[in-house]
């Protein structure tokens, strides 16, 4: 079933109310783009960006599928619709069941900039509302695949490994590898205000960059950016579908 490229309509709406001072403060899980950030300049309008969290989008399929590393260009082959068995993976001989998220939401829309390129999915696809639904379908489906954001990694499904190419190391999506942006769908959350703006808007940000902030940050699934964080387990991935899983511990 073909696609059309996704809609970043609610990003957009976010940055276009801040431009047009309807809202104190944008969430915005990207940065700004060329064309927003020009018309910021053209409006003479001086914005504040603040990186506050890290998130990663999570590959989940069922708990007993055999397959557990992915590369990128494996999940753009699946979501292009030419890759279709779980056999030309080392799986087994059953076909792979795509699903995707609401093709307007901000997940969909970084997941097809990051692993098709931009290009529309062509694969026929399952379409589900949210990540509960996603991981609900991949525990019960041996045949399922979908992505979550991170908070929903454990929630029933198994998250696969991935690799940003193909031979590559294979990465899975924990907090040492989110934090420090080597899981390949790693994406950043970022507070925009507009320079001068309210003092509560500013407070706001303040605070969320803070220690207590960022516990909230924490505990809501998401990875802090703002305060060290410690680490105590690694989980380096051998290139290779099917290899064991190794790890060692760092101070």
């Amino acid at each position: 079933m073909a696609r059309s490229r996704a809609s970043t309509t609610a990003v957009a709406l976010r940055s276009a109310a801040l431009f047009a001072a309807r809202c104190d403060v944008a969430v915005i899980t990207r940065e700004l783009q060329p064309e927003e950030r020009a018309a910021a300049v053209r409006g003479r309008l001086a914005l504040e960006g603040y990186r506050f969290a890290r998130d990663a989008l999570v590959i989940v399929v069922n708990p007993g599928n055999p397959v557990e590393n992915l590369s990128l260009q494996d999940l753009s082959r699946i979501y292009a619709g030419t890759l279709t068995k779980w056999s030309e993976l080392a799986g087994r001989p059953l076909p792979i069941v795509p699903m995707v998220q609401s093709i307007s939401s901000d997940v969909t829309a970084f997941f097809i900039q990051n692993v098709t390129g931009g290009e529309p999915i062509r694969a026929h696809v399952i379409e589900e509302p949210d990540d509960s639904a996603v991981v609900a379908r991949a525990a019960a489906d041996g045949r399922a695949i979908g992505y979550v954001t991170l908070a929903w990694a454990g929630g029933g499904a198994r998250a696969e490994r991935l690799a940003s190419m193909t031979g590559l190391s294979y990465h899975e999506p924990d907090l040492e590898a989110v934090y420090r942006g080597e899981y390949p769908l790693t994406r950043l959350y970022n507070l925009y205000v507009r320079s001068g703006g309210r003092p509560l808007a500013n407070g706001f940000i303040t605070f969320v960059t803070s220690g207590d902030g960022q516990k909230i940050v924490h505990e809501a699934g998401l990875v802090p950016t703002s305060v060290p964080v410690r680490f105590v387990r690694r989980s380096p991935m051998l290139s290779t579908h099917q290899e064991p899983l190794e790890r060692t511990t760092t101070p």
